[in-house]
């Protein structure tokens, strides 16, 4: 199970408040990789097949179906959304800790035969993007609503 991660040089030797001078530096050769390390977001998706279609679930969990733009093409599926930060916080309110995930995620990939993108449907749940991708022998191009 391997996952790209982005190196931040800068992130690796800040100081936390919670700590003791001492502790930054008794910890600095054995400290945690993930606290070093930005993880970007990625799109996990499942992929399968019956004799007359493909079936593939996205999770893009924390994204308005509005913001979700799905495209096939030939045998190639190309799936992008954006996450969007609500910036709605008082002036009071002070960030002690931010991870969640925000910003624009890309997955494309290629099939093993054609599909006819006039039949294809898509709908999007709970974070899921369901699409649902008939076989065709002569492939279109076209851009599939979500519902």
């Amino acid at each position: 199970m391997t996952q790209l991660t982005r190196w931040n040089p800068f992130r690796a030797a800040r100081l936390e408040p919670m700590t003791t001078f001492d502790d930054f530096f008794r910890g600095l050769g054995n400290r945690p990789m993930w606290r070093d390390l930005d993880i970007a977001a990625d799109m996990r998706i499942d992929v399968t097949e019956d004799e007359g279609s493909f079936s593939v679930k996205a999770d893009i969990p924390g994204v308005d179906k509005k913001d979700i733009d799905v495209s096939v093409e030939g045998n190639q599926v190309s799936i992008s959304a954006e996450v969007k930060r609500e910036t709605s916080k008082k002036d009071e309110d002070k960030e002690i800790c931010t991870e969640r995930y925000y910003g624009k995620v890309y997955r494309a990939f290629t099939l093993p035969s054609d599909i006819d993108s006039a039949k294809a449907d898509a709908r999007y749940d709970n974070g899921v993007l369901t699409l649902t991708l008939p076989k065709k022998k002569n492939g279109s191009s076209r851009k599939v609503s979500i519902s």
